[in-house]
């Protein structure tokens, strides 16, 4: 089993093998994956790892599974068959699920059940899966275990969809800009600290050595908010490559609700026109173009709303992008910075 080292560390690897035809065929997911989104939390309330970063959400959650039939649910369906562990069934997180919830979970009842009885006696090898997996092959079994996952999304993911879509947009945003000024090199180049891009291999730091060849077909990248440190890939490498990575490395912590006073500071026509601006993301150099003002002023007014948890901002080298906060999105969306104006 051979080691490589990323920062400093020595560490398992997958790597990942690219051809000029994979090179071109790299796309980076336009919304969060319900059912990616669904595994990563679940591996978050079965560890104490990185629960800093998501304490307000571990609490109501916590609250929402305590002594409730939905919390039986988990302990007894979901945890059992998504271990925070080397494996978990692929057919759980189908790539139709970049279409929504209701197309994800519609194809893990569509999974052929030959897929399904072949990934839980994976599961039983590798983990020691639950005595019931087996049953998953009925098409009843899998119908339970559908039901438990929209209501565990329902519950503790939608709650904070309008944050999750926000961290991931604004990632997005910054990736697109990255790939724009140093093309895909750049974009594989600077995902997390987990990875480093070695043309034409992707290297990642794993749970296991490994190696995944695109031969052609591309790969996905998925940014996932309940994602911790350690990327994720499908298991059987005859699927379509996907690569889910952690949004902590980029993104700063949630901004607190704004005060009163912050609020008032935002009445005025360029500091809202500055709003409707970084909707869809802005430097501060296009900021003072769009506004006609100096980029010292451009500054100030990023400054403002920043305080206000209204934009967040990012840095990549010599790149600050500022993009829109949930608040500030919702706050944009009822015309609240116009009618002040």
């Amino acid at each position: 089993m051979s080691r490589t080292t990323i920062n400093g560390g020595a560490i398992l690897v997958l790597r990942i093998h690219f051809t000029s035809a994979d090179l071109t065929r790299v796309r980076l997911a336009t919304r969060p994956d319900p059912l990616w989104e669904i595994v990563c939390s679940l591996h978050r309330l079965q560890t104490s790892q990185g629960r800093w970063a998501y304490a307000d959400w571990h609490r109501t959650t916590r609250d929402a599974l305590t002594n409730t039939p939905l919390g039986k649910a988990v302990r007894r369906l979901l945890v059992p068959v998504v271990p925070r562990a080397a494996y978990f069934p692929d057919f759980l997180t189908p790539h139709q699920a970049a279409e929504g919830l209701d197309e994800g979970l519609t194809a893990i009842l569509d999974t052929p059940p030959t897929r399904v009885a072949s990934e839980v006696r994976r599961l039983e090898r590798t983990n020691g899966g639950p005595p019931w997996g087996g049953r998953l092959v009925e098409s009843k079994a899998r119908q339970e275990l559908v039901k438990a996952l929209r209501a565990y999304h329902d519950a503790v993911i939608a709650p904070y969809q309008d944050d999750i879509y926000a961290r991931i947009a604004g990632e997005r945003a910054l990736r697109a800009r990255v790939t724009v000024d140093t093309g895909v090199d750049g974009l594989l180049g600077g995902l997390t600290s987990a990875m480093r891009w070695c043309p034409p291999v992707l290297e990642v730091g794993y749970v296991e050595d490994r190696d995944l060849r695109l031969d052609g077909r591309g790969l996905r990248i998925i940014p996932s908010y309940f994602c911790w440190r350690t990327p994720i890939a499908l298991a059987d490498n005859a699927l379509q490559p996907v690569l889910v990575y952690p949004l902590y490395d980029s993104r700063p912590p949630a901004p607190e609700r704004p005060s009163d006073a912050s609020l008032g500071a935002l009445l005025g026509k360029t500091r809202a026109a500055a709003l409707r601006t970084l909707a869809l993301g802005a430097t501060t150099t296009e900021l003072a173009q769009q506004l006609g003002v100096s980029p010292a002023t451009a500054t100030h007014h990023t400054t403002v709303l920043r305080s206000a948890g209204l934009i967040t901002t990012q840095r990549w080298q010599n790149t600050v992008l500022h993009t829109l906060t949930p608040v500030g999105a919702a706050l944009l969306s009822t015309g609240t910075p116009s009618s002040a104006a």
